[in-house]
Formats: C-alpha cells, sequence, structure tokens
C-alpha cells in the first residue's frame, strides 16, 4: 500500500489527499502532527531529508512535490477520473492553473501564515496586507478567465483543481473572496460539495485551532 507523509492540515497534503480519493487509490497517511500515534517523523526524514512534505512512498520509490505526486498516481495507479488529460494542449493548461493555483494563491497564504507565525504584530499586518494584494489580483484574473468553465481548466475535474479546492479554501480564509465574484465563490462551493476534498476538509477539522489567523467558523 501507498504510505503519504502529511498533515491532514497541511493546504499540500489535501492536495495530493483529493487526487488519491478522487483515484480511489488505498493508501495509508502517515500523519506527521506531533500528537499524532506512531512517531513517523524519523521514518519520514529518512525518505526526504529536506523536511517537506507531502512524501509519497511507493514500494521502492519516494516521490516529493504535490504536483509530482499527482503526475506519479496518474501513471502508476490511474482511476477513473484522469487527472491530466492525455491530449497535450489541454495537459498543458492543466499544468498551468496547478501551477498558478500553487503559485498566486496558497504562496500569499503561506506568506501571511509564516507572519502571523512570528508573533511580531507588525510583522503580521504587513504580510496580511502583501497577502490581500496578491490574492485580490488572483481573484480578479480568476473571475475574468472563468467564462464557462466548471472545473479549473474546463469541464473535466483534474490536477488543477486538486491544487484550486485547498488554495481556495484557506485563501477565503486569509482575505475573503468577495461577492463581486460570483463565478470564482461558486466554484469554491463546487469544490467543498466534491466528495474526495470533503474528505481531506473533514481530516483537517481537529487542526483548525493550528491556523493562525484565527480560523473562522465555517468552511
Amino acid at each position: 500500500m501507498l504510505a503519504l507523509y502529511g498533515h491532514p492540515f497541511s493546504s499540500y497534503t489535501q492536495k495530493v489527499l483529493t487526487a488519491l480519493h478522487e483515484t480511489g487509490t488505498p493508501y495509508e497517511l502517515r500523519n506527521l502532527d506531533r500528537a499524532a500515534p506512531g512517531g513517523h517523523a524519523a521514518e519520514w526524514l529518512r525518505h526526504w531529508p529536506l523536511a517537506m512534505f507531502p512524501v509519497l512512498v511507493d514500494g521502492e520509490r519516494t516521490v516529493v512535490e504535490s504536483s509530482i505526486v499527482i503526475e506519479h498516481l496518474q501513471l502508476a495507479h490511474p482511476g477513473p477520473v484522469r487527472l491530466i488529460p492525455l491530449d497535450p494542449k489541454a495537459a498543458l493548461e492543466v499544468r498551468f492553473m496547478d501551477r498558478f493555483f500553487d503559485l498566486h494563491v496558497m504562496a500569499p497564504v503561506q506568506q501571511a501564515v509564516s507572519a502571523a507565525l512570528t508573533g511580531d504584530p507588525a510583522r503580521r499586518a504587513e504580510g496580511v496586507a502583501a497577502a490581500a494584494d496578491k490574492l485580490q489580483k488572483a481573484y480578479a484574473w480568476l473571475e475574468g478567465e472563468w467564462g464557462g468553465r466548471t472545473w479549473a481548466a474546463g469541464a473535466d475535474f483534474t490536477m488543477a483543481d486538486c491544487a484550486a479546492a485547498p488554495a481556495l479554501f484557506y485563501a477565503d480564509w486569509t482575505h475573503p473572496i468577495a461577492d463581486a465574484y460570483p463565478m470564482l465563490r461558486a466554484y469554491r462551493a463546487r469544490l467543498l460539495a466534491r466528495p474526495s476534498f470533503a474528505q481531506a476538509v473533514d481530516g483537517g477539522r481537529p487542526y483548525r485551532h493550528y491556523f493562525p489567523l484565527g480560523a473562522p467558523d465555517r468552511d
């Protein structure tokens, strides 16, 4: 069975969990929370000394970086949902949107979170303001690009949506998506209703007190 080292409240762990749930691939989550039973930290670091997660162990192979993990799953453990299209042009759009959500939505959230974790009120305010500016630009771009899309790259749920789901989940906590972006708000709601991501969200519920900006009383 696949072993996934990660944390249930981690956005990038949730990204991979969503892909695993979509493909119906059996796996064992080796929870890296300090209070979790099992003590998986030492073996995680043996597999990936750079101390980042998620990390997927598939037999003798260790796969790191969330997008590469999903690419590996598509190749080695394909399921009923094809997360990366066969058509090269369609696949390029999926990969672009995957990168957009990681780099232009999730990264600003991490900037705000990191600033809050310093405990310095001035650095927290600066980090939140910088993240809000970047997220506002990302929201506007997404709303303008959306058109008639159901999912991030078109009509089908793909790797891009696995990236978008946790990114928009935490982004809306950090800088709420305004009513001026109805298509983006509706898309976030569709992601939350998707069973694969809903399962990942439920797994992270016990850890919401970790969110240093203050988790709202909502999904």
